[in-house]
């Protein structure tokens, strides 16, 4: 069924920009109708197909075309619907195209609950039944038409875009007026996007059906789409790894970053799980590449659509102006961007090509003396491309904008031709500012098909370094698909899960007890410890486990036992015990009266080591994420954390580690003995495959603290909190 679906849906994308012919149901000759936009668009892009005005109230439009009451009426069946009717219309218009089997649609008109007012939205719930049952390919609404050069097809109104050129880029997003500035902003650049996708609000066809579509198209190289959000986590995710499978980066420009679209949870990891952090943490290992601006989507797709992705994002540049090289070093440390130290044969060979008064380093700058001969400047490329800590090789130039010698322009079609031939490293051109194109320039550029030709210092090496991660990505394919590896009994899990509390919103909650033995289930273990329901239980417990020990209330209703004076620490004796008891079970008592006492959790008291959190946030529009990070009671105001998918292997769990600060400590901060951290790998690990087998019911999960012992003493999880989603 899942096969069909993804077959239907390259089918229906590949109609959509392929149409046989077009019917324009709202034709009018009203001044600024939309309707009449999309013919001129069609007719001055030479559509091959025939056009075909719909509208009951109109016997003619556009200058005597001849108008037809219904699709029904047409003298053939008509293949592609532009819909630019409202409301009803527009279902009903859904629903006739249906009956006489068009084969795509695309709906113009908006209202189908953009703003959230309910009626719009009934009626956008109306409108994908209707696109249901239809079986008809639709795109929108609340869109602006599609630009497909190949298919000589373009429904779009945008006078700008003065003809339809083949490219090796695909531009498709949720937004129309998006899509058509990065369209425009690429051929301003010479390079020109066969395709140009407005998505709106997705009621049928959807972002995972065009990203399958693009994947497969051999014009194709990089993918770039503007995200407003994402309906369905695993389509979405299923469509990339397809795009990775087929070498296509994914360039997405996702809003979702602000305080106001983060996640309300119960646990800890919900208040620090923003929709762009699980975004990365889901899409990047899948090879999407997520930018924070178009200009920065514009430079990615320039640098992807002309060079093979480094390896690494280790960055070496030549300049012939030292303001420049002052200009990368300080944008290389805002962007966190290695340039590393040439090796010292390098820098002799370097100084030997170009002699007294050269300023040797990364970046170098190469000054007069590659300025004016070009032997030494090739030679000086051939040296930096040999050095091993160099990933890529940035050069600086700028395309001319007129005719007229220019050798050190001209040595840049050698060194397209020596990239093309198979060099060490790639090559990338870059700018000290952004720079419009003359007609010359883009002709000039045309010349140049293997060098992405990058503008502006900072847009530069962002882009570099999002290519020089999707290239690690890339590296680490086969380790990074994730290894269940652990598999306890079914029904030992199912009881657990059937123990969780109900709480008010539905969702379902494991007390700290039964959280822990689920999580002992995966081998994430716990100091020794026991639940006691009265006292002198509690005293047997800790005789048994020995002193010092902790003391926690139990209470289906209190997550944070804190917060209520529910946790007592170092208590030395039975005696204490017997006192602590009561004095936990009054605190409950006076600071959430309604909340039930079950008794205490009498725990080993572990001291030392590195406070750590684990945790799991399911996404609404990628799914569950795995939290890593510092710990504690400073959790919340320190932020320190990184996440990952679902599920991860040992590799991505110390990429995981490596990017929070907590990784110093584990390592032995000032003198402090190194954490046991493969421990902490081998439990963020479980911790993913937890989650995979919990699957739709999980909903968070919390360790916090999660103690990091020294080496050879492992990890130990304090505290523990299962939230699984609400049924029904």
């Amino acid at each position: 069924m899942q096969d069909q679906k993804k077959t239907r849906g390259i089918e229906g994308v590949h109609a959509l920009l392929n149409p046989k012919n077009v019917a324009i149901v709202g034709a009018s000759d009203r001044p600024g109708n939309w309707a009449a936009n999309a013919y001129r668009a069609l007719t001055r892009h030479g559509f091959p197909g025939q056009i075909y005005p719909v509208n009951p109230r109109n016997e003619t439009v556009w200058d005597g075309k001849k108008c037809y009451p219904s699709l029904s009426a047409l003298p053939e069946t008509p293949d592609h619907i532009v819909v630019v009717v409202p409301g009803k219309a527009a279902i009903e218009t859904i629903r006739e195209a249906g009956r006489v089997s068009a084969r795509s649609a695309q709906i113009l008109s908006s209202g189908f609950g953009e703003g959230g007012d309910p009626a719009g939205i009934a009626l956008g719930e109306e409108l994908a039944r209707a696109v249901a049952e239809s079986g008809v390919a639709v795109a929108g609404p609340n869109c602006m038409g599609n630009m497909s050069a190949p298919g000589k097809f373009m429904s779009a109104s945008d006078d700008r875009i003065t003809e339809l050129k083949a490219g090796p880029v695909a531009v498709f997003g949720q937004s129309g007026g998006v899509v058509l500035a990065i369209v425009r902003a690429l051929r301003g650049r010479g390079l020109y996007p066969s395709y140009g996708l407005t998505c709106g609000n997705e009621v049928g066809l959807n972002t995972a059906d065009y990203i399958r579509y693009f994947a497969q198209d051999p014009g194709v190289r990089v993918l770039a789409c503007y995200i407003e959000a994402i309906k369905d986590p695993d389509d979405f995710r299923d469509a990339c790894r397809a795009a990775q499978k087929a070498g296509k980066p994914v360039v997405a420009l996702k809003i979702g970053g602000s305080e106001a679209s983060r996640v309300a949870a119960l646990a800890h990891t919900g208040s620090l799980a923003g929709s762009l952090a699980c975004f990365d943490a889901v899409a990047g290992p899948l090879g999407v590449i997520r930018v924070d601006t178009l200009d920065e989507m514009v430079e990615t797709v320039e640098y992807l659509a002309h060079a093979t992705p480094p390896k690494g994002t280790r960055v070496g540049a030549m300049t012939f102006s030292g303001g420049l090289k002052g200009l990368i070093l300080e944008a290389a440390e805002r962007n966190q961007i290695e340039l590393p130290e040439l090796l010292p044969e390098t820098l002799e060979k370097l100084s030997s090509v170009l002699g007294v008064g050269t300023s040797l380093g990364n970046p170098i700058d190469a000054g007069f003396a590659a300025l004016s001969s070009a032997d030494a400047y090739f030679k000086c490329i051939e040296i930096l491309q040999t050095d091993p800590n160099i990933d890529v090789l940035l050069l600086q130039e700028e395309l001319p904008q007129l005719a007229r010698a220019n050798n050190k322009v001209e040595n840049l079609k050698t060194v397209d031709k020596m990239v093309a031939g198979g060099t060490a490293k790639p090559i990338a051109v870059l700018s000290m500012v952004s720079y419009m194109y003359s007609d010359f320039s883009r002709e000039f550029r045309a010349a140049l098909p293997h060098l992405p030709m990058l503008h502006e210092v900072d847009k530069a090496m962002k882009a570099v370094r999002a290519a020089g991660i999707y290239g690690q990505q890339i590296a680490r394919q086969a380790d990074a698909t994730g290894r269940i590896t652990r598999q306890p009994a079914a029904a030992t899990v199912s009881g657990l899960v059937a123990k969780a509390d109900r709480m008010e919103d539905g969702r379902r909650v494991l007390n700290e007890a039964d959280s822990k033995k689920l999580l002992e289930l995966y081998s994430i273990h716990a100091p020794k410890e026991a639940v006691a329901a009265t006292a002198d239980a509690a005293a047997a417990a800790a005789d048994s486990i020995g002193y010092p020990v902790v003391l926690k209330v139990v209470s289906p209703q209190i997550q944070h036992k804190s917060d209520v004076g529910g946790v007592l620490v170092g208590v030395k004796d039975a005696a204490g015990v017997r006192e602590g008891f009561a004095r936990i079970k009054a605190n409950l008592a006076k600071a959430a009266p309604s909340a039930t006492f079950e008794g205490v959790i009498v725990a080993q008291m572990v001291s030392g080591g590195v406070e750590l959190v684990l945790g799991v946030q399911r996404d609404p529009e990628v799914g569950p994420v795995v939290m890593f990070g510092t710990g504690g009671v400073l959790l919340e105001l320190q932020k320190d954390v990184a996440f990952g998918p679902v599920p991860l292997s040992p590799q991505q769990a110390r990429d995981m580690i490596a990017r929070t600060k907590a990784s110093k400590l584990l390592a032995g901060y000032r003198g402090a003995p190194p954490c046991d951290i493969e421990s902490i790998v081998n439990a963020i690990v479980a911790l993913s495959e937890l989650t995979h087998d919990l699957g739709d019911d999980v909903e968070s999960i919390d360790i916090n603290p999660f103690v990091a012992l020294p080496k050879g003493q492992s990890a130990v999880a304090l505290d523990g909190l299962v939230v699984l989603r609400a049924k029904g």
